[in-house]
């Protein structure tokens, strides 16, 4: 099947964060943005098509994830994706995954109480950690047969590792040597896991994703927190799920959104974008990984030939290249006044993510345009 990547698609005016709001972070409007984690790609055709026919049928009243083809479809998705068989009996929802994220760190600590996780770490989980009073630990993505790691799990006040698996923003997946090692340590000090696999489908040629079903006992305290929206580009939706592994823990969470949270009815669509991608979408999300694998092609390819000291490969998984500038001793602060007020182009620093020296660029979009924020970095680098 063939699918149009390259034509672009007007997104302003659309309150798109990543367009029409990139005035809040970088103080100006207008600046081509590479930033926040969505595509500009048009979703899949299929889930367009069947989004349509359901704003056809015109009644929108309260819906209940689990009647209907969801479950069903999260289940074909995981076993003919992923090769895993998954219990769909242990299947919870929730408007998003940063929400997941919240409730079960109010389910499993307390304020004061310490969450562990690898450094750079994806902005949206210090925001979560942070703003319900719990503890940030952070520990080093890089740290051969997690000697760290462990010594920070065995600390007495860490309840919860929080993993991002692929991890963002460095597009590292992880093995599964290393996700034993994980679980196992994990099992020892009595610390809950909570897996955010929002980036998994994306995983590129060379690496398999394996989700943490697969590694966490059954009635053990984990959780993997995941959505279709990330590969199929409809965060607008809203919609998330997740799996957790102690039948309590599971009936707590349903409880608690039903109840406490009042969100027992999720958007409609959202389901029907989850059950159209998870069934058909597969052919277009291959072709999106390619196209996006050939926008990583050419960033490694131009920043070999200018700045060949920076070894630069392709991510592991996603669609944000994840640079270390560090070899070039570049001012993050100077290169930034550079690419807003010369280039006009915005592009997330390291710091946001708890490293500095580092830039994240995302790719999600068509050729011409990565083509643009690439040069422009390049030229920004060269001064």
């Amino acid at each position: 099947m063939s699918f149009d990547f390259d034509t672009p698609v007007d997104r302003y005016g659309t309150w798109s964060v990543q367009w029409d709001g990139v005035a809040d972070r970088f103080g100006v409007d207008g600046l081509l943005p590479f930033t926040i984690s969505d595509m500009d790609f048009r979703s899949a055709p299929v889930l367009l098509d069947a989004l349509h026919q359901r704003i056809s049928h015109g009644v929108f009243g309260y819906t209940d994830w689990r009647l209907g083809d969801f479950r069903p479809a999260v289940a074909h998705w995981f076993a003919t994706r992923h090769d895993t068989t998954v219990d769909t009996g242990r299947l919870v929802y929730a408007p998003s995954v940063l929400n997941q994220l919240s409730q079960l760190l109010r389910m499993w600590t307390e304020p004061g109480d310490e969450v562990v996780l690898h450094t750079p770490t994806y902005d949206g989980f210090r925001k979560a950690v942070d703003g319900l009073g719990r503890v940030r630990v952070p520990a080093p993505l890089d740290d051969p047969e997690f000697r760290v790691l462990e010594g920070l799990l065995a600390r007495e006040r860490v309840r919860v590792l929080l993993l991002c698996s692929p991890h963002n923003p460095t597009g590292k997946v992880w093995s599964a040597a290393e996700l034993t090692a994980l679980a196992a340590l994990a099992r020892r000090h009595g610390v809950a896991v909570i897996s955010d696999e929002i980036h998994a489908d994306f995983v590129h040629p060379g690496r398999r994703h394996l989700p943490w079903t697969r590694f966490g006992g059954e009635g053990e305290r984990w959780a993997l927190i995941t959505s279709g929206s990330k590969a199929f580009n409809f965060p607008a939706l809203t919609g998330s799920y997740g799996f957790l592994g102690n039948a309590e823990d599971h009936a707590a969470f349903v409880r608690r959104m039903e109840t406490g949270e009042g969100l027992a009815s999720p958007a409609v669509l959202s389901l029907t974008a989850h059950i159209a991608a998870y069934r058909h979408g597969a052919p277009w999300l291959d072709a999106a990984r390619a196209y996006i694998a050939g926008n990583l092609a050419l960033l490694a390819e131009r920043l070999d030939a200018a700045f060949p000291e920076l070894g630069w490969t392709p991510p592991e998984a996603g669609y944000l290249a994840w640079i270390d500038l560090r070899p070039l001793g570049v001012d993050e602060d100077a290169l930034q006044r550079i690419l807003v007020e010369r280039e006009k182009v915005a592009v997330m620093r390291g710091s946001v993510y708890d490293a500095p020296g580092f830039v994240r660029l995302n790719v999600g979009c068509s050729r011409a345009k990565a083509e643009a924020g690439i040069d422009a970095l390049i030229r920004a680098l060269r001064g």
